[in-house]
């Protein structure tokens, strides 16, 4: 520990005698410094024991030495030493009755005893603390290192958090909560995740301290070499942190930085590893991407996974493109939940994904980005149905699939399995077939419009009924030769045969998808 007021007046050598602040002797001291200014105080920083004689002061007093009092209370001087036998032969009244009324430590410091004495002593015992708090900061960072060595960053987070007296949490770059201790503070290092998005908005290396944090004292630290941040580390203690406790903490981020980096290095190992493991996927090839993949990918290659493909929706200059923060989202995902995942860029520069079908990956994907637009979300997914290694070129196909309806719908997320249960027409949305629609249909429009007939709802009606005349006949009201009448009509101004299944399957698709020429 610093110095104290405490500590100096029970130095067997100094002989200082308290007289007056009696209750405020644990008071850390910083510096011992001597003046004789009426008026010191823009000459200190706080945290000093004055040593005066008063050379320049009207000691006896009373109102100058409660201003002068309260000026040093006022500065942060933690207490006044008093030299006695050189202009006053002791404590003058005025100032000792001042002292009081502000319960300002005051010292009396005996002719024997030079300031020059207390100054070393000051400073003899800063330097001790100081000596103390480096070797017990090489200790911690001796303890940090062998924990991260043997059992990882969850070790190092739990060790922190003992050495500071305090709780410790550590981030990954989503934000999420990778390990905190003690185990209580897991709830309490989750309400922190807003600050810790502020913090990744900004430059590697940063540091805040945290908002609405209770009784914690919170400081945040970012991981990460580079200028994108990589993770935090969150530190709460009930008062701010001493050296020791400080050095312990630079310690941890060092380490944690360094393992973060490390895992980037295999992760970056990992994707070329993935990247020829999808190749031989595609390639029909499964035997030889599981004996690629090995133990790596653990059972992603033996149960059923999904093809994940996602392209941006637009040109990208943002700072942190969308498929990048997609991919750390997802991997993120991967890791708290425990599972394996390819993450592959193609030669396309899309982002290609398997992933276990049914597990957090996937959950959190669907979760976040099913109801999104493409725009707001920055970024379209393509996710392909449920398959094995075998079949892993039609779910690329897929997935290829449900981007381009994706993307074309204006939505962020489409699963294949949606458009195998749907409808087809909804497919066939765009301008190019609503044109050729139109255009199909036009003369039957115009001849409406003439009031000669109704040959638009008739048509509609007949194909409707799969051509029973009977049954169209009744649904528009009318005998059936006159609906045989004005099915001849539509042949002969469309001068195409309805006996002809791709005529009236076309005609169908026209009636389902046409906007008519009223915009209806």
């Amino acid at each position: 520990m610093p110095p104290t007021l405490a500590s100096l007046v029970q130095h067997s050598a100094l002989k200082l005698t308290v007289r007056a602040g009696e209750e405020r002797l644990d008071t850390p001291v910083r510096w011992a410094h001597v003046s004789e200014l009426a008026d010191p105080v823009p000459y200190l920083d706080g945290g000093e024991l004055l040593l005066v004689t008063a050379m320049t002061l009207d000691a006896r007093d009373p109102d100058v030495m409660r201003r002068y009092v309260r000026r040093l209370a006022a500065a942060g001087v933690v207490g006044l030493g008093f030299g006695i036998g050189v202009f006053y032969d002791d404590i003058p009244d005025a100032l000792l009755d001042a002292a009081r009324a502000e319960d300002f430590p005051l010292l009396a410091v005996p002719r024997r005893t030079p300031f020059l004495a207390i100054s070393k002593a000051v400073s003899a015992a800063i330097a001790a603390d100081q000596y103390r708090a480096v070797t017990a900061g090489f200790e911690v960072q001796r303890e940090l290192t062998r924990a991260a060595l043997a059992e990882g960053p969850s070790a190092v987070v739990a060790r922190l958090a003992a050495h500071v007296n305090g709780w410790a949490a550590l981030y990954d770059a989503s934000g999420a909560v990778v390990a905190a201790a003690p185990e209580w503070a897991v709830r309490r290092a989750g309400r922190l995740t807003p600050d810790v998005e502020r913090l990744r908005e900004r430059s590697a290396p940063a540091s805040t301290i945290a908002a609405d944090t209770g009784d914690d004292r919170v400081e945040l630290q970012s991981l990460g070499t580079g200028r994108r941040v990589r993770g935090a580390l969150a530190v709460g203690t009930a008062a701010a942190l001493g050296t020791a406790e400080r050095y312990a903490v630079h310690s941890a981020i060092a380490l944690l930085t360094l393992s973060t980096e490390r895992s980037r290095s295999l992760q970056r190992a990992e994707q070329r590893l993935g990247a020829a493991v999808l190749r031989m996927l595609l390639s029909g090839e499964p035997d030889h991407a599981r004996a690629v993949a090995a133990d790596l990918y653990g059972t992603l290659l033996d149960a059923p996974f999904r093809v994940l493909l996602a392209e941006p929706s637009a040109p990208v200059d943002a700072p942190e493109p969308p498929l990048h923060a997609l991919a750390e989202a997802l991997e993120a995902a991967a890791s708290r939940a425990g599972e394996t995942l390819i993450t592959v860029s193609d030669d396309d520069g899309r982002l290609v994904v398997l992933a276990a079908d049914g597990g957090a990956v996937v959950a959190d994907c669907l979760a976040l980005h099913s109801e999104q637009e493409a725009d707001d979300a920055g970024l379209v997914i393509g996710l392909s149905a449920p398959t094995g290694p075998i079949a892993a070129p039609n779910a690329f196909k897929e997935a290829e699939q449900s981007i381009s309806v994706a993307r074309r719908r204006g939505r962020a997320l489409v699963e294949h399995e949606d458009l195998a249960a749907g409808s087809i027409v909804p497919l066939l949305a765009d301008d190019a077939v609503r044109a050729f629609a139109d255009g199909m249909l036009r003369a039957l429009y115009e001849h409406d419009a003439t009031g000669r007939g109704d040959l638009v709802a008739s048509l509609r009606a007949w194909l409707s009924r799969h051509g029973q005349w009977d049954a169209a006949a009744a649904d528009l009201g009318v005998h059936r030769h006159t609906l045989r009448y004005r099915m001849r009509r539509v042949e002969e101004i469309l001068r195409r045969s309805l006996d002809d299944p791709d005529v009236r399957m076309e005609l169908w698709l026209a009636l389902k998808t046409t906007t008519g020429p009223t915009g209806e």
